[in-house]
């Protein structure tokens, strides 16, 4: 097995050991066949002990939830939920699981918001939610509104990756003064997503805007780059701020 990790990560050498000081990620999509992360049963196993080796003690699982593509339930996101801790457990591996989601924010999710409908959330009801990439949606400040009057705290999901706000860091500046809590990507530290990224988390880290770090493993490409992660100018500084992940 140490060889495994070994072929797969490379023999580099690293600042960081391993992500343990993190101890808790809060936003992967390893449970087995709800969105495009893990497809299988299988798959989810070989991410559970990857995440293992790189030193997390607790995953909590955030499928998708996108009204066009993956209309996932709380009944059954739970359900896989059971399904992998049973796997684990008969695998041998150490792992505390849990689960949440990752929102789409779109009119069916203002809809779940406005009937009161069960939204899977994670911690202090922490409530993690995405946009559009390329596009600032145009009822962003109504959905932030409104997650805040139902008592949910609006956690942005990788807001380094979203272009609409590429130019415009203070607009990120201001979501978080309005109660926004900011979530960047581990792998936006190695470009892995694109230059822009990378100096959107780096700026996010250096005026002490991050308040959870996730992730969002999808596949063994990703967990391949959360090792280099262990590496880059920024990690050691990512961490000594006060993130939330910890207390999870």
């Amino acid at each position: 097995m140490k060889q495994f990790f070994k072929n797969l990560f490379g023999g580099e050498s690293t600042s960081l050991e391993s992500l343990g000081a993190v101890g808790v990620d809060m936003h992967s999509h390893i449970l087995p066949g709800l969105d495009d992360g893990a497809d299988t049963l299988e798959r989810s196993l070989e991410l559970v002990q990857a995440m293992q080796q790189l030193g997390y003690r607790k995953l909590i699982m955030t499928p998708h939830i996108m009204s066009d593509f993956y209309r996932n339930t709380p009944e059954g996101i739970r359900e896989k939920l059971e399904l992998l801790r049973t796997a684990i457990t008969e695998a041998g591996l150490q792992m505390e699981l849990g689960c949440a989601a990752e929102y789409y924010l779109d009119e069916v999710f203002l809809e779940k918001l406005d009937n009161g409908d069960e939204l899977l959330t994670f911690g202090d009801k922490y409530l993690l939610f995405e946009t559009s990439f390329l596009n600032e949606p145009l009822n962003l400040r109504e959905a932030i509104f409104k997650m805040r009057s139902k008592g949910y705290k609006p956690v942005m999901a990788h807001p380094e990756r979203y272009s609409y706000f590429y130019g415009k860091f203070n607009d990120l500046i201001e979501l978080r003064e309005q109660g926004v809590l900011l979530q960047p990507n581990l792998n936006s530290l190695t470009g892995y997503y694109s230059p822009a990224a990378k100096t959107v988390i780096e700026k996010l880290i250096d005026n002490g805007l991050v308040d959870l770090v996730g992730s969002d493993v999808h596949s063994l490409k990703h967990i391949a780059s959360l090792q280099k992660v262990l590496s880059t100018k920024y990690i050691n500084k990512l961490l000594s701020l006060p993130l939330l992940n910890a207390q999870l």
